[in-house]
């Protein structure tokens, strides 16, 4: 497009020149010259040529321009409506984003309002001693029948712990709920050392207290188990008195007090579930005996009558061939009769079926 435009500019200053050398050779040539006559008449000729060169270019140029136009139209409409569909999938996409931003946003308010109520409950002992009660007496229901349990159970020295589960034995095992959330809390935003070692602390009297109250109260010869189990209803917490306080779990052991976690609290439960289930097989041994006892004297019977029922069977069974074999005879006799064959089978006279005799009545006679 440009070389074309550059052409054209080239022929019009090219006919402007002639137009002017023409113009300027008629005004100084004298006019009874016939050689300048000659030669305007030339230059007019050439002066038309390059008009009419200049026309057909233009022409082309015109052309070529309106071909370029068109292409760049139709080029620049596919590029747009490219373009804007392009636009219109990324904004469905974006919006789709949006959309499942909007929802996680929504989840992780509902979270964080959760863990806030999570927090405010366990900032309150009270509430934190409800919580672990909870989920304590969640795991035993789950686990137990019910009257193998009993919630507040009530010692004859008054004391009532939050759980008793029934043994066998008839002595009550004691589970009481205990979360020392405030010391571990403590320990775990401790930066110091020093406070660090003061937090340690804290635990170890914490903790020491709930056993001691939990041996003292509801650890009594005779009335409960010898062991007592302190359930901790925090995975995390269990784990950390194991890991960093070693002299806190023997003097636990030594006081016959066992902490056990959610998890451990499922397996006693399950352990319990099964001594009670060899309890209840052994009470019901004699039961169980008798029981036994009546169906193998059943079993003894019902082999008599199988024999009985047996040997009628074996006898039906010769009864059956020895009629199979009066049937055969019969019919050999029969098919006899019918051919009027009568020599040489005479049957003995013991084999002879008589017929039988027929009494004569009054009228007849």
């Amino acid at each position: 497009m440009e070389t074309a435009l550059l052409v054209a500019l080239g022929l019009a200053v090219g006919l402007a020149i002639a137009a002017l050398a023409v113009f300027v050779a008629r005004s100084r040539a004298p006019a009874t010259d016939p050689a300048a006559d000659q030669r305007m008449v030339e230059l007019g000729a050439r002066v038309q040529q390059m008009g009419e060169l200049l026309a057909k270019a233009q022409t082309q140029l015109q052309v070529t321009v309106h071909d370029r136009l068109d292409a760049v139209t139709q080029h620049l409409g596919t590029s747009m409506q490219t373009a804007a569909k392009h636009t219109v999938e990324n904004l469905q996409k974006l919006n789709e984003r949006l959309a499942v931003i909007d929802h996680a946003q929504k989840n992780l308010t509902d979270l964080t309002s959760q863990v806030s109520s999570l927090r405010d409950v366990l900032s309150n002992k009270q509430a934190r001693g409800a919580f672990g009660q909870g989920r304590m007496e969640a795991i035993i229901q789950d686990g137990l029948p019910k009257g193998a349990y009993e919630f507040q159970y009530t010692l004859k020295n008054g004391k009532r712990p939050d759980c008793v589960v029934l043994l066998p034995d008839q002595r009550p095992l004691v589970i009481d709920a205990k979360f020392p959330l405030e010391a571990i809390t403590a320990l775990r935003e401790s930066t110091g050392e020093e406070d660090r070692k003061q937090a340690a602390q804290r635990v170890r009297q914490d903790v020491g207290k709930h056993i001691n109250d939990i041996a003292e109260k509801y650890l009594i010869p005779g009335e409960t188990q010898d062991v007592a189990l302190m359930f901790v209803p925090s995975e995390s917490v269990y784990a950390e008195l194991h890991d960093g306080f070693d002299d806190v779990v023997q003097r636990a052991y030594r006081a016959q007090v066992m902490m056990v976690s959610p998890t451990l609290l499922m397996l006693a439960i399950q352990v319990i579930q099964q001594i009670q289930k060899d309890a209840r097989m052994r009470e019901a041994a004699d039961q169980i005996r008798s029981e036994v006892g009546h169906v193998l004297k059943d079993v003894r019977l019902l082999g008599d009558r199988v024999r009985k029922l047996q040997t009628h069977f074996g006898q039906a069974t010769d009864d059956m061939n020895s009629i199979q074999t009066s049937v055969g005879r019969i019919e050999k006799r029969a098919v006899r009769i019918e051919e009027l064959e009568f020599d040489g089978d005479e049957a003995p006279a013991g084999n002879v079926i008589p017929a039988p005799v027929r009494k004569l009545g009054a009228a007849e006679l």
